[in-house]
């Protein structure tokens, strides 16, 4: 990102709409929503993240002159089209839910308004920046759930779908709630801790298994976490280990981050067995690391049998989120306005599949807070300029299955808008956190949902309503649409 011009990161079909589209002169502004349809792993919620990446296209977007001799020699392109893109530039607006915020199906995380032609073109490298590090961020936020409070290291660079793939993984996976990646390069780009042992080669490469650990504590004592698994965890690794922590204590070492790590066998079995050993020698407080394909079901099965692991360290799994490869956000036009025009004209989506059907019109979201408890009780859908009165009883209802009802007492709750300026008027006016920042945020926006969400299995789902004014210019579009097609 830091050095490639990104502009042609793109399906050609978004360029061939955009010549329509010159060809065609319109001065129509429109509305684009991105938004999921589906929690990942069939979870209660999901985590923004993506949106520092997606400022960054959007600033620096243009065609260069390799871009433009590119598209000509494709030869479907026309010249005055390739001459219009040498001087292209961004000029509209777009909000977005901040990243490590929790979300949920069919709101928008990011809203575009923007002339027709600049919106179509941005619409695959969103999907492309929001997808990925959703899910990553959601899956991560899993990961650390599973592991009630444990810290969760990040370390998948090796498996993850390409350096890209590793590397705004490993950003989304510490806004899920990591501890550390042991991707240098994401480390230096984000300014996240980085953390690493060794492999089992290291132990393999000097004459013994005792030599290699002490060899290693001397370079790191303090953080020295040594992978006792090479040959035998209970009949070598543990006790090697303790010999050689004998010693660092012995020689006044100060030993803040040592321990052992396991990467085979019966986890919770090895891990039970080597705190015995480990307490009975005087390392009670020693680090007991695991790794070896974990997810959060894993973690979640091995914390109920009692495994004696306080660190985990997980690969595979979260770097490609292995059980529920893609996030599926979509990009939808939801109203247009043309020149002269003071209000937009919504638009909907039909299909038979009514989870399809899209919800029409500019529109915002508010999130509904339970006064007391801080706690989800709602987001509303609604239409920009819609204001309401926390002082006042609201009702909600689910958009689908409308006799699912609510009311929420006035005075019990409080509102929140979710969807912030990000661009106006071509020009980025909003600041980024840092990514331990985002970390922040996002552990501050876990604790705002209820405990019966967050269960890894059949979770509760958390309701997503529309406004009555939003929910009735919905229904008239859909009785319109069907009746134009009697």
């Amino acid at each position: 990102m830091r050095a490639q011009n990104l502009t042609l990161l793109t399906d050609l079909y978004e360029l061939t709409m955009m010549q329509g589209y010159f060809k065609n002169p319109t001065d129509q502004t429109v509305v684009f929503d991105a938004f999921y349809r589906k929690n990942p792993c069939d979870g209660a919620y999901a985590i923004a993240a993506g949106l520092e990446q997606i400022i960054e296209y959007v600033r620096d977007l243009h065609f260069s002159p390799d871009d433009v001799d590119y598209l000509r020699s494709l030869h479907i392109f026309e010249n005055d089209f390739l001459e219009y893109l040498r001087g292209f530039h961004f000029t509209g607006d777009i909000y977005a839910i901040p990243e490590g915020t929790v979300v949920f199906p069919r709101e928008p995380l990011i809203k575009v308004i923007a002339p027709v032609m600049e919106a179509q073109l941005i619409e695959t490298a969103i999907l492309n920046m929001i997808n990925h590090q959703s899910l990553i961020a959601t899956k991560a936020a899993r990961v650390v759930y599973a592991a009630r409070g444990d810290g969760i290291m990040e370390f998948g660079l090796r498996r993850a779908q390409g350096p890209d793939a590793g590397i705004y993984g490993a950003r989304a996976a510490m806004i899920g709630g990591c501890i550390g990646t042991s991707n240098v390069l994401t480390g230096q780009m984000f300014h996240v801790p980085v953390k690493g042992t060794h492999a089992h080669s290291w132990i393999m490469s000097f004459p013994d298994e005792y030599t290699a650990f002490k060899t290693y504590a001397q370079l790191y004592p303090k953080s020295c976490i040594l992978l006792v698994d090479t040959y035998d965890v209970l009949k070598s690794g543990i006790p090697n280990a303790i010999r050689v922590f004998q010693e660092m204590r012995d020689a006044g070492a100060d030993m803040t981050g040592y321990g052992i790590r396991i990467d085979s066998g019966d986890l919770a079995y090895l891990s039970k067995k080597a705190y015995e050993m480990l307490d009975a020698a005087g390392f009670g407080d020693a680090v007991i690391s695991a790794s070896s394909d974990l997810d959060e079901y894993l973690i979640d099965s091995l914390k109920v049998q009692g495994a004696r692991i306080n660190s985990w360290g997980v690969g595979t799994n979260l770097i490609t989120s292995g059980d529920w490869p893609a996030f599926g956000g979509v990009y939808k036009m939801a109203a247009i306005r043309n020149k002269g025009d003071k209000d937009f004209i919504p638009k909907i989506k039909l299909s038979e599949n009514s989870e399809k059907v899209t919800n029409p019109g500019n529109k915002t979201i508010y999130r509904i807070y339970d006064k007391q408890t801080g706690k989800i009780r709602a987001d509303l859908i609604c239409l920009v300029g819609e204001v309401f009165d926390e002082s006042k009883d609201m009702v909600i209802f689910d958009p689908i299955e409308t006799w699912k009802k609510t009311k929420i007492l006035g005075g019990t709750y409080t509102l929140r808008e979710l969807l912030v300026p990000v661009f106006q008027k071509g020009g980025c006016v909003y600041q980024s956190p840092s990514v331990m920042e985002i970390r922040d945020i996002c552990t501050r926006e876990k604790e705002t949902l209820w405990d019966e969400s967050k269960r890894l299995v059949n979770p509760q789902k958390v309701f997503v309503d529309l406004s009555d004014r939003l929910f009735k210019m919905k229904a008239e579009l859909l009785e319109e649409m069907s009746m134009k097609a009697l």
